[in-house]
């Protein structure tokens, strides 16, 4: 019989990733425990993850790298599906290379999965620094 899938908030991964309430940090431990082993299914979108590099970045104060890997580390969770993870992943990755905004990031990652090379944007600045994007102003 197939685990049921339940849907994994974004304070679940925080309480984990940064272990700031101990208690909880060790609940959703028992939780990745249990999808590890397929007693459950768990899935996640890309606002969630969004979610997690802005608070990470504006309430905890982490670094690009660190985000980078904790992100990271949430994409490769054992019995937890995000169906964009690819693109999620390029997105994280660039967010740290190329030091834009994760949306930014996702956004351009998107343009090139939809095969869409230009962009209607104020923000030349943080577009101009991915090579397969052509920043167009209104």
């Amino acid at each position: 019989m197939k685990a049921e899938t339940v849907f994994v908030d974004t304070n679940l991964f925080l309480r984990y990733l940064t272990n700031d309430v101990p208690d909880q940090a060790d609940a959703v431990d028992a939780l990745l425990r249990r999808a590890e082993q397929n007693k459950v299914s768990l899935m996640t979108n890309g606002m969630v993850v969004a979610e997690i590099v802005w608070t990470l970045e504006s309430y905890y104060g982490l670094e690009r790298s660190d985000i980078q890997n904790k992100v990271m580390a949430v994409l490769n969770t054992p019995g937890l599906e995000i169906p964009e993870s690819n693109l999620i992943l390029k997105s994280v990755v660039w967010y740290a290379e190329k030091n834009v905004d994760f949306i930014d990031a996702y956004n351009a990652a998107w343009m090139g999965e939809m095969g869409i090379e230009k962009i209607y944007t104020f923000d030349q600045k943080h577009f101009a620094r991915f090579d397969d994007v052509e920043v167009l102003k209104p």
